[in-house]
C-alpha cells in the first residue's frame, strides 16, 4: 500500500531535493576516490561524501515521513549520529594500518615517527 499521494507538495519538493542533494554529495566523494593518486588522499573524499550526503538523504527521510505521519520522525537522527561517531574512526584506524604497512615495508614517502608524534609526548 502505497502512500505517497497523500504527500503534500512542499514536503515532495523538499524530499526530492535533499535526496538529489544526498547523492551529488556521495558522487563528488566517489568521484574523488577515483581521481586521487595516493591511499592518503584518496581516503578524506569519500568520507566527507558519505558524511553530508548520508546526512542529507536521512533529512530528506525524516521530512517525508514526518509529514506523511504527522508526527517527527526521529529514528534517522540516530543513523546520523552513528554515521557520525564512526566515519571518522574508520578513516583514523585505515590510515593508521596504512601508515604501519607501509614503514615495514620500507616504503618512501612515508613520515618519520618523529614528525607524528605532539611535542608533549616523552
Amino acid at each position: 500500500m502505497n502512500h505517497l499521494e497523500d504527500l503534500p507538495a512542499w514536503a515532495a519538493l523538499l524530499t526530492a531535493f535533499l535526496v538529489v542533494l544526498g547523492a551529488g554529495l556521495t558522487l563528488i566523494g566517489a568521484i574523488g576516490t577515483l581521481r586521487f593518486r595516493s591511499f592518503f588522499e584518496r581516503v578524506h573524499a569519500p568520507t566527507l561524501g558519505t558524511s553530508w550526503g548520508t546526512g542529507a538523504i536521512l533529512l530528506a527521510s525524516a521530512v517525508c515521513f514526518s509529514a506523511l505521519g504527522s508526527r517527527p520522525i526521529i529514528h534517522e537522527i540516530l543513523i546520523g549520529v552513528f554515521i557520525t561517531v564512526t566515519t571518522p574512526v574508520t578513516l583514523m584506524l585505515l590510515a593508521r594500518a596504512t601508515i604501519y604497512r607501509d614503514r615495514t615495508e620500507g616504503n618512501e614517502g612515508v613520515p618519520p615517527r618523529s614528525l607524528l608524534r605532539h611535542p608533549h609526548d616523552a
